[in-house]
């Protein structure tokens, strides 16, 4: 079956870039969950500008959801500049041997023109082109795009809350 992918990363410790898988069935359930963890007026979850015990409810309900997660981890590479398309071509690699049918990147725009090359370079390489498709996006317009933020954060906060994401992480890679 096919698989949907949905990355994120954090800076704070070189690069970490999160992967949150789903197979397409648990897509609808698992949207759901995730919005009705919205505050009230809150546009979309982001855990840095959370309080700990909304974090730790939030890490509860992502961990009964029916996603893995793979980490790529960079540490320590020397910037992010170089790093970056490492670990998209990994990335790639693995979504591609996955069978993976799309992926989505959260959108930020000081980076969307290099991914945009990387991304078109690796899904030729590794013979995807036309069954994986790939875009950026708004964490707004996407609520999967919550999980790999949620657990970015946690894993490079401390050991405490890296705990507390452990059960959805399949694999860590440093790249």
């Amino acid at each position: 079956m096919p698989i949907h992918a949905f990355v994120d990363e954090t800076k704070v410790r070189g690069l970490t870039v999160v992967t949150a898988i789903f197979e397409p069935r648990d897509l609808a359930h698992a949207r759901s969950v995730m919005n009705s963890l919205r505050m009230k007026g809150q546009e979309r979850l982001h855990f840095k500008s959370e309080r700990d015990s909304r974090r730790r409810q939030i890490m509860t309900a992502i961990c009964e959801l029916p996603v893995v997660v793979d980490i790529y981890d960079t540490w320590p590479a020397t910037t992010t500049r170089e790093a970056r398309p490492a670990v998209l071509h990994r990335l790639i690699a693995d979504l591609a041997s996955n069978g993976a049918h799309r992926m989505v990147l959260e959108q930020d725009d000081s980076v969307m023109h290099a991914d945009r090359r990387t991304l078109y370079e690796s899904v030729r390489a590794h013979g995807v082109e036309g069954r994986l498709v790939y875009e950026h996006l708004r964490a707004k317009s996407e609520p999967l795009l919550w999980i790999p933020d949620a657990v970015a954060w946690c894993w490079v906060k401390d050991n405490n809350w890296r705990e507390r994401a452990k059960p959805v992480v399949r694999n860590v890679v440093t790249v």
